[in-house]
This record gives C-alpha cells, sequence and structure tokens, in this order.
C-alpha cells in the first residue's frame, strides 16, 4: 500500500499538505516558511468498519446537505467531506443510538462509542464511550477498539445471578469490571511496548436490563439518567482534579473552569494506576432519557439538572427519536465552539 507524505500545520497539528494554503482543520494561513514537523504516513489512520445500524459514510455534506463527489469534496459548496473516523454514528434499534464527532478545534477525533440494544424499547441496552487522551500517542485507535472490546462483552453475558436483586446486581457490575478488563487489554494491544507516550484513554458504560441500571467509570466521561417525572441524576462521578477540588467544597463552575480542571486521575492504558470502574445502581421505575457522553457536550453544561432541560427540550425538537437527537446534541456542542471532540449515546426508556 503506497502512503503519502504531508506536513502539519503548525498552529493546531493538523495534517496539510504543501499546496494548502490554508489548515482544512483550524484555518490558519500557511506559508512557505512555517514550521513543520517530520513527516507522517496518512495510511496508518485508523479505519472504522461500521456495525449494522450505523450510518453510511460518507453521507450527505454536513455543511449543505449536498452530494459528496468522488474526489471527496461536495458538489454544492466544496466542503470536504470527513474522514469516517471524524464522524460516525450507530443505531442497533429505534430507541437506542449515538454519535461521535471530531468537533472543529481537534484534527482528528480520538472518542469512540460502541452500543449495543434488544429491539424492544426499554428492555436491554449497551452504552459504552471511551474519550482518548490528546497527549497520548494513537488514543484514537485505542480509544475505539476499547470501546467495542467493552460492548462485546456486555453483550456476551446477561447473567441473572441467584434470582434475588442484590444477586443480579452483582452480576451485572461484574460484568462491568470484565468489559472493563477487556477494554484495558484492548488500549494495551494497539500500543507499542516502546513507546513514550502510551496510549490511554476514559471509560464509561452503561447496562440496562429489565430495569436495573448499572454504570460504570474510569475517567471523566460521565453517565446521566434524567427520569421524565423526577429529579435528573448524574450516574458517574470523574476521576479528576476538578472532581477532587468539588469535593472539597469549591464551586462546581470555578472547579470545571480552571487550569486543571480536565486533569484525569484515573485512566485505561499501560501507565494507569488502577482501571476498576466505580459503579453505580438504580432501579429505572418510569420512562425517561438514559445519557452517555464525553467531556465534549457536559464541558458546556455539566449539571444534571440543566443538561437534563437540554435533552428534553432538544429531543422534543427532533420527535424524541434518540439519532436525530443525539446529532443534535452534536451539533449543539459545535455551536458552542467545539473545543473537544464530542460523543453522545442516548437510551429513551
Amino acid at each position: 500500500m503506497t502512503s503519502t507524505t504531508q506536513t502539519v500545520c503548525p498552529s493546531c497539528g493538523g495534517p496539510i499538505s504543501d499546496a494548502d494554503r490554508f489548515c482544512e482543520a483550524c484555518g490558519a494561513e500557511l506559508t512557505p516558511t512555517s514550521p513543520t514537523t517530520p513527516a507522517i504516513d496518512t495510511d496508518t489512520e485508523p479505519t472504522i468498519e461500521l456495525n449494522p445500524g450505523a450510518s453510511a459514510v460518507p453521507g450527505p455534506c454536513r455543511s449543505c446537505g449536498g452530494t459528496i463527489g468522488a474526489d471527496g469534496y461536495c458538489e454544492t459548496c466544496g466542503t470536504k467531506a470527513t474522514k469516517p473516523r471524524d464522524h460516525f454514528s450507530e443505531q442497533p434499534a429505534p430507541w437506542v443510538a449515538g454519535v461521535c464527532d471530531r468537533g472543529i478545534r481537534h484534527s482528528r477525533n480520538e472518542d469512540a462509542l460502541a452500543i449495543a440494544a434488544d429491539p424492544e424499547p426499554g428492555s436491554r441496552a449497551l452504552l459504552v464511550v471511551c474519550d482518548g487522551v490528546s497527549s497520548s500517542l494513537d488514543s484514537d485507535v485505542a480509544s475505539l477498539a476499547a470501546a467495542r472490546a467493552a460492548r462485546d462483552v456486555l453483550v456476551a453475558g446477561h447473567a441473572k445471578g441467584l434470582g434475588t436483586e442484590s444477586s443480579r446486581n452483582s452480576a451485572v457490575v461484574a460484568r462491568m469490571k470484565a468489559a472493563a478488563d477487556a477494554a484495558s487489554d484492548a488500549v494495551l494491544e494497539n500500543t507499542s511496548p516502546d513507546s513514550p507516550n502510551p496510549a490511554s484513554c476514559t471509560f464509561v458504560a452503561t447496562v440496562l436490563e429489565d430495569g436495573l441500571l448499572v454504570a460504570g467509570v474510569v475517567g471523566d466521561s460521565r453517565a446521566y439518567w434524567f427520569p421524565d417525572e423526577a429529579e435528573a441524576v448524574a450516574l458517574t462521578v470523574d476521576d479528576s482534579w476538578a472532581a477532587e477540588l468539588i469535593a472539597t467544597g469549591v464551586p462546581r463552575h470555578e472547579a470545571e473552569t480552571g487550569p486543571q480542571a480536565h486533569a484525569i486521575t484515573r485512566w485505561l492504558g499501560k501507565d494507569a494506576p488502577d482501571h476498576t470502574p466505580r459503579t453505580t445502581s438504580l432501579n429505572v421505575t418510569g420512562p425517561g432519557w438514559l445519557l452517555v457522553c464525553s467531556d465534549g457536550l457536559w464541558n458546556y453544561c455539566s449539571e444534571a439538572a440543566p443538561l437534563a432541560d437540554l435533552v428534553r427540550q432538544t429531543a422534543a425538537a427532533n420527535g424524541g427519536e434518540p439519532l436525530a437527537t443525539s446529532s443534535a446534541l452534536v451539533d449543539w456542542a459545535n455551536a458552542q465552539g467545539g473545543q473537544d471532540n464530542i460523543t453522545v449515546a442516548l437510551a429513551r426508556i
């Protein structure tokens, strides 16, 4: 397979060619004297093998809805089509869907999602989101492998324990821990043994089975439960410096906008101190929305109550359809600045 040699934008690190006058990732003007980093092999970019129920890529132009031509550009407005890894979606059942997007500022998408669901609404759904750490190497490859490995473990098991509520919960929690183990192994398998900065990512997953909802987290991706007729619930607590500050009494807004706001204290990877997920369980007794997301969404709306309002309003504007709602929430985050990769996974119960 032949490879294309590229240089890198000095402003954002995105790939550029000698013929480019502007960086496609950040829009920076390029000059012949712009400093560059050593050439990279573009064939090393991870591929997306979309699962059944995932959207076709490339689809319509995301700028104007026009047709993408054979050259990879929109035939109407000329915008370059997104790469499969930059934007993809999954919808295994009509009531469960997710969208993963590069955002505006980053040169690649290091977020990943992998979801599964049974056809009957509210019966069984498995949502996994992993957010690659931008400062680590190959985090985009590792996060996608981790999310899919975890989902496969969750799909394979359907333990009911000894028939009691507590034993069923224990069985699901054990499966959640096994899923995190599989995700960690996938990250290690996609890390070079001599990497100076090994791949790493966050992990959050939820299991909904017959009214029991279990969430597990490592890092700062999150899960929320937004019941229609009750108070919104944050199912996870971040492993981050910001969360530690909040626990000491620092106001949430101050902690989450400070200089160390996104410094995580636990993650998946070769240098991870511990990857056992912290879990939360509850019984779902009425209708509502289950949300699993990366910080690319909650950065702009962190607390459970206002985020629940945003999800409900967005869902109402999109006919209550999970895929359209997920996509609209991604668009909303991009409209706020799109400073990070964005992943939104929803189940309508």
